[in-house]
Formats: structure tokens, sequence, C-alpha cells
């Protein structure tokens, strides 16, 4: 498909090169969430924790999985292309897409050296964090860019077309107005 797909696999696939990259002591990187729609707030996160790490894996939410998490009509981008637009960002060296609601079970088996997480989650339980701090490893909170979520932008994109649709309305009943105006200038009735 892409040049980016050779670098979206399965959990059992990554499981043997992650290891095999902690046992020659380099710092293995996960985060995870839905990646709807790419911003640059999902983009300065993942440079962030890359900075921190030796390799990066995102965990992307299944279809189903974002379903049940951010309700109907999400997802708006399906998983597998959500998959290969993260795979395509510089920082990335992995994707995967996992079907459960959290990523426990991908934390438990990976055993990733550090776990990211937007710092909107200071304060919440984040899931993963007892068992990476259990094999020594730690949670990195990233820095959270006010205005940069995909919530916001849909938001943002209802709003504009709210009021493309408001201004659409206003002008024709400016023209219709205008027309009405023309014919009574003739004579006419409007």
């Amino acid at each position: 498909m892409t040049r980016h797909s050779a670098r979206v696999l399965p959990l059992k696939r990554l499981v043997p090169i992650v290891r095999r990259l902690q046992r020659a002591g380099r710092r293995v990187a996960l985060t995870n969430g839905c990646f709807d729609l790419l911003h640059v707030g999902h983009l300065s996160s993942l440079e962030e924790l890359r900075r921190q790490a030796d390799l990066l894996v995102v965990a992307v939410n299944s279809d189903s999985s974002m379903r049940r998490l951010k309700g109907a009509g999400r997802p708006l981008v399906p998983a597998r292309e959500r998959a290969l637009l993260v795979a395509g960002l510089k920082p990335v060296d992995y994707v995967m897409v996992f079907p459960e609601l959290t990523p426990l079970k991908v934390v438990r088996t990976l055993r990733p050296d550090l776990l990211g997480k937007g710092s909107d989650w200071k304060g919440r339980e984040v899931v993963g964090r007892r068992e990476v701090e259990s094999w020594g490893g730690r949670v990195v909170l990233l820095k959270y860019r006010s205005g940069h979520s995909t919530t916001e932008l849909l938001r943002r994109a209802r709003n504009a077309r709210k009021r493309k649709r408001r201004e659409y309305w206003r002008s024709v009943a400016r023209s219709v107005i205008g027309i009405g105006h023309c014919v009574r200038d003739r004579g006419g009735t409007a």
C-alpha cells in the first residue's frame, strides 16, 4: 500500500523487535490513542516522547474500540488508514492497532521503558502506570497543546459549517429582498 505499511505490525511481531532492542540497552517508548484527525498536538507529543527513547511504538485504537470510547460517528478515518498516517510521521518507528478499550494488554506484552500520555491525564489514572513502574520504567506526561485536539478540531469545523449555513441563508434573504425591491422598482408587485 505505502512504504510505511511495513511499520504497521501486529503485537506479536513487535514483541521480538522490542525485546532485541531492550537487550541491546535501547530505551523503548509506547504511547496510544485514537489519532482520528492528525494535528500538530499529536506531532509535538510524539516528537517529545521520541526524544527520550531509541524506539517509539504507537498503539492506535481499532474502529470498534474507538466507537465504544468516542460514540457514534467516530472514527472519521478507518483504523488501517490512521495507523498508516501515524507510521508516516518521522518520530514513529512502529504502529499497531489494538481492539481493547485500554492499552493494558499492549503495555503488559511489550513492557516499554517509557509510557507516554498527554499531560491532560495528570491527576487521572494512566492505564499501565503500575505495570511500567513495576519493571523499572516510567510514565512521561507529554505537554498538552491547548486547542489542538481532535475534539476541538471537530467543534471548530461544526461551528464553521453553522456559520457558512447562516451566511448562505443571509445571502439568500438579501437576494430575495433585492429581487423584490427590483420588481417593485419596475412597477410590479413583490
